[in-house]
């Protein structure tokens, strides 16, 4: 067995992140929101699949061939189109909301947990939206390959937390919730009657989560994967694993197979296990880290009288790890981008469903268009907000835009978009020009996630209009993040008038946050534009450059 070298490494800064020796892997293996993941290998060739909820397109499929330079090849769905809530379309006043079909948004709802699997020649992926009624309904989808394009093969009921299975016959089944079970028809379009079971019931004090169930199969043994938080004394977060030799076995197996803090946050738990082509074994399990989201770290995986035990020799999430494979090119999940390119790329996705008419690469070429096509209320009910995900330990993203056709009442800008954020915000009053970093807060209700009220709260203006002409009508504006253990999880903003000089701007050390109850995602890189009094108006992106690393 070739396991993987673990290595024992001082505290990480910053400043050492882009120069770190290529043939190492640092936990976390991706510094950025990457939950509910599901792993896969087809040949020499790994596959994730992770969970972004209201961003579209959406369930992204990334590759790798070394498990550690992932970059993102497709999505299962470029749109979900069961509720007008995909399009943020519907936006009533409280007081007129009830009753009304396709009131709210997704904010923290749409694709979950997708399970993703390789069967018979063909990709196949499971997933279930965390909505009520037919919004809810598990999606099964196939694609010949994983880049796509993948189709629609049946809809059943709601599964939550599922994972597709194939037994060694071919007999499909899933496998979801706290412990439940079924056996899909061989065509995977129906449930087979009577199927339904529960396979192990919950300890005694297993009374918080228990579900993101994985399921693998290993010289004749099934091996169940799911996440479990227990309470008491010396309790925690943690992987459990359940193993029968036979499906339909009353009881079934049980062993704790990581419970491991990791790089000053709390335990870490929910993921799979992956094979190598010559038969090791890595452990993939996503850890909490605040306003960055749910990260992903790269343990061993090791076989212990028959249980797939994680960790290092002390079964401990290790600082630093190996490549499985040496030498390859480096590649990223985030990017910087020209918008050359005739399509628009595979790192950036779309708050809620884009509404495509009002966004363009081609009317000015090398430039993203964004058009104002509806006047909203704020920042949240935006249409073509688009995103991408900050990193961690510290990353830098910066935006030019060309502001010269922005119209009375259009807000443009950048943010470290959630549901508390920290906003550069562009606004045209008459003919002048104005720039304010703001603090905004979303409230939403908790059904149908429609926003209630957005607490604005300006930090700083500055007006720009004697600074901008008609040669020069571009801005410049730049967002950073630490993510640092200890650094509160900081942004600060910045904009320039020629690229060169920058000028900080409104909250220093603005501090982001995760929170389930309403977007339950990392902090996003969000570029915007949108009308509050007419449509009409737009503005010109130039570029987006990136850096992951020191701030500076």
């Amino acid at each position: 067995m070739l396991l993987p070298l673990l290595m024992q490494t001082a505290t990480m800064r910053a400043d050492d992140y882009s120069t770190m020796h290529a043939e190492k892997i640092y936990n976390p293996m991706l510094w950025a929101d990457v939950p509910d993941p599901d792993v896969i290998r087809v040949g020499d060739t790994f596959y994730l699949v992770s969970t972004t909820m209201h961003l579209m397109p959406g369930a992204p499929v990334m590759a790798s061939k070394d498990l550690k330079n992932w970059e993102t090849v497709g999505y299962i769905f470029d749109k979900l189109t069961d509720s007008p809530k995909y399009d943020l379309s519907f936006s009533l006043p409280l007081d007129q909301q009830e009753g009304k079909e396709g009131v709210g948004t997704v904010y923290g709802r749409g694709q979950w947990a997708t399970s993703l699997k390789y069967h018979d020649g063909k990709f196949w992926v499971l997933l279930a939206p965390n909505e009520m009624g037919a919004m809810g309904d598990t999606y099964i989808f196939t694609a010949p390959k994983a880049e796509g394009p993948w189709t629609i093969h049946s809809r059943l009921r709601h599964f939550h937390d599922a994972t597709l299975f194939f037994d060694d016959d071919g007999t499909p089944y899933v496998f979801f919730g706290t412990g439940e079970m079924c056996q899909l028809s061989r065509d995977l379009k129906s449930v087979v009657e009577g199927s339904l079971r529960h396979y192990f019931n919950r300890e005694e004090d297993e009374r918080g989560l228990l579900e993101g169930t994985r399921v693998i199969k290993r010289n004749g043994t099934y091996y169940a994967l799911l996440i479990s938080h227990v309470f008491g004394q010396g309790r925690h977060r943690r992987e459990v694993c359940y193993r029968t030799n036979d499906l339909k076995a009353e009881k079934w197996e049980k062993q704790v197979i990581l419970q491991s803090d990791f790089g000053g946050f709390s335990y870490l738990a929910q993921g799979t296990i992956v094979d190598t082509e010559e038969g090791d074994w890595y452990g993939i399990m996503f850890q909490d880290r605040g306003g960055v989201g749910r990260v992903l770290t790269l343990s061993p995986c090791r076989w212990i009288d028959g249980w797939p035990m994680l960790g290092d020799e002390n079964y401990k999430v290790p600082d630093v790890m190996r490549p499985y494979k040496s030498g390859l090119p480096e590649k990223a999940i985030v990017k910087a981008d020209d918008f050359s390119s005739e399509k628009l790329g595979l790192h950036w996705q779309w708050n809620h469903n884009p509404v495509d008419n009002a966004w363009s690469l081609s009317e000015r070429p090398g430039f993203l268009r964004l058009k104002t096509n509806r006047v909203v209320p704020n920042l949240y009910l935006a249409p073509n907000t688009l995103t991408q995900r900050m990193e961690g330990p510290t990353c830098t993203g910066s935006i030019s835009i060309d502001v010269s056709k922005m119209k009375d009442g259009d807000c443009a800008g950048f943010s470290a978009f959630n549901g508390d954020s920290g906003v550069l915000t562009l606004k045209k009053k008459g003919k002048k020009l104005f720039l304010e970093m703001s603090e905004q807060k979303v409230s939403l209700t908790e059904r149908e996630k429609a926003v209630t009220n957005v607490d604005e709260k300006v930090i700083e203006t500055v007006e720009l209009t004697s600074n901008l002409n008609s040669k020069t009508p571009y801005l410049y504006l730049r967002i950073t993040g630490d993510f640092q253990p200890g650094h509160n999880d900081a942004a600060n903003f910045f904009y320039s008038l020629d690229g060169d000089h920058w000028t900080q701007i409104g909250t220093k050390d603005y501090r982001m946050i995760f929170d389930y109850r309403r977007f339950f995602m990392g902090s996003k890189f969000a570029i915007f534009n949108y009308a509050t009094k007419k449509a009409g108006g737009y503005i010109d992106v130039d570029n987006f450059d990136y850096k992951k690393g020191n701030n500076q």
